[in-house]
């Protein structure tokens, strides 16, 4: 399974900026997707998941109420809607599936997108 993320730049404090993420390939049956970030020398963090069975959100207490995640029109994709953005949301952001295929569990993350907020 290969996941490819898009959108992402640079953007001014206040703005709003999309990503989406799309995942192909082999047969798979998701069970969470989302969204990380990362920042240098921090740890990689959850910004938004979303739970496949009941479509339940869960987001970093960090972008709650200014981010949205939600599922794409198309088929195995899913969006972050980024508003309000701040400079602390500048990071590389990674889209990520966990997937079952054939009864075992696997894990795939996208190639990270870079979201600079200016102050």
């Amino acid at each position: 399974v290969q996941l490819q993320a898009s959108g992402g730049g640079l953007v001014q404090a206040g703005a709003s900026v999309r990503l989406s993420c799309a995942a192909s390939g082999t047969k798979f049956t998701p069970i969470r997707m989302g969204w990380y970030r990362q920042v240098p020398g921090k740890r990689r963090e959850m910004v938004a998941d979303l739970i496949n069975s009941d479509d339940m959100p869960i987001y970093a207490d960090s972008v709650k109420g200014r981010f949205t995640i939600a599922r794409g029109s198309a088929e195995n994709t899913w969006y972050l809607q980024m508003d309000i953005l701040r400079p602390e949301d500048t990071a590389v952001y990674y889209c990520h599936l966990d997937s079952r295929i054939s009864g075992k569990a696997y894990h795939y993350w996208g190639q990270g997108t870079l979201v600079t907020v200016s102050s």
